[in-house]
């Protein structure tokens, strides 16, 4: 166990004053307290790439080392600009990689995350970064020999930490009360009422899916069929392009901010390449809710104006509980590419499934 204050604070004697990334469920309780940093200290960007690159930017302004935070699984987005960029026979350039570590041997996990716990010090390994795991505070030693050694070397170094590793001494919390009232809960079941028998919904990770799926279950609504992108974070747009290009059927995108931002220029290739047959559904509740509650930078983007300038057909919004039935019936009806945004409340369904049988569920919905 460490404590999330005493951790900062030894970054902070070891010279650690700048922090990039994305948010995650090991590392929640770190993103949460680096919210009360200055602005400018912390941020938050649409994907793990762009937190090293923009840590990259960083150490070329200041000869500082940023520390660069991420769940294992967005270390695949991570690997371009680490090897091409900051690697010691690139530029040499010295990042510290902090990285949530789902799926470790020491946690039971869900099979996307298993698949990638396993793989990840190989990972660390293949790339040349030298590594620690934190698990008590007493690894913190082994952790600034590391970031010695980055300063030494000019060499890119990580930690990883499990999940409950971090604890914290005092209650703080980044949640945002963003005034919306239609709970998820509430517009999936109305969706899934009102779509057409054969509807294919591809749908977002996190609380989305696993909604999606819960809800299914428990009220039997059976139209349509579910892919759930249980990992892959903000590509689900892309497998609904995929799909919806070499289908008949009417394919729905159910999307989520945090994963929108991730790869935004997803949005243009559906508005350039799309058939009428693809709906794209944003839930949009300003936050990276699964991980923690940070806020996103989605909050004030004028969506109208951005998809109808990337070639949507069409744009719709559903502020209230009381517009849902009637703006839904016209998105489902309009001819795509269309864009609908939802404002959706924080908050989840009590004792959330976990989604398994992912194979099955794959096979069900090819047939």
């Amino acid at each position: 166990m460490i404590y999330v204050e005493d951790f900062v604070k030894f970054l902070q004697n070891n010279k650690i004053n700048f922090f990039s990334g994305v948010p995650d469920s090991c590392l929640k309780l770190f993103t949460s307290y680096l919210d009360k940093f200055k602005k400018g200290k912390n941020l938050i960007v649409a994907n793990e790439g762009s937190a090293v690159s923009l840590g990259i930017g960083y150490y070329l302004s200041t000869k500082k080392v940023p520390l660069i935070y991420m769940q294992n699984s967005g270390l695949g987005n991570a690997i371009n600009p680490l090897i091409s960029i900051a690697h010691k026979k690139v530029y040499s350039i010295p990042l510290l990689l902090m990285i949530g570590w789902r799926g470790s041997k020491h946690n039971h996990d869900e099979p996307q995350h298993q698949t990638k716990g396993k793989i990840t010090p190989q990972l660390l390994k293949l790339l040349n970064v030298s590594y620690c795991v934190l698990r008590k505070k007493k690894d913190l030693l082994k952790l600034q020999k590391l970031i010695k050694k980055a300063r030494h070397t000019k060499k890119t170094v990580a930690c990883l930490i499990e999940k409950n590793v971090l604890k914290k001494r005092k209650k703080y919390s980044n949640k945002i009360d963003n005034k919306y009232n239609i709970s998820r809960e509430i517009f999936i079941s109305k969706f899934l009422r009102l779509i057409p028998h054969n509807t294919r919904i591809i749908s977002t990770t996190g609380y989305t899916s696993r909604e999606l799926a819960q809800i299914r279950n428990e009220k039997k609504l059976l139209k349509g069929k579910d892919f759930y992108m249980v990992g892959g974070m903000g590509h689900s747009s892309m497998v609904s392009l995929g799909y919806s290009l070499h289908s008949n059927k009417q394919v729905v995108c159910l999307d989520g901010d945090g994963s929108l931002l991730m790869h935004f220029g997803s949005l243009r290739n559906i508005a350039y390449y799309a058939n009428s047959n693809l709906k794209h559904i944003l839930l949009n509740n300003d936050a990276h809710e699964s991980v923690g509650g940070q806020v996103t930078s989605a909050s004030g983007i004028d969506f109208k104006s951005l998809v109808r300038s990337l070639g949507y057909k069409n744009y719709f919004k559903i502020l209230h509980n009381k517009e849902i039935n009637l703006i839904l019936k016209k998105f489902l009806r309009s001819k795509g590419p269309s864009f609908l945004e939802v404002f959706i409340s924080q908050g989840t369904l009590d004792n959330l499934l976990r989604i398994n049988n992912l194979v099955k569920i794959k096979d069900q919905f090819m047939k």
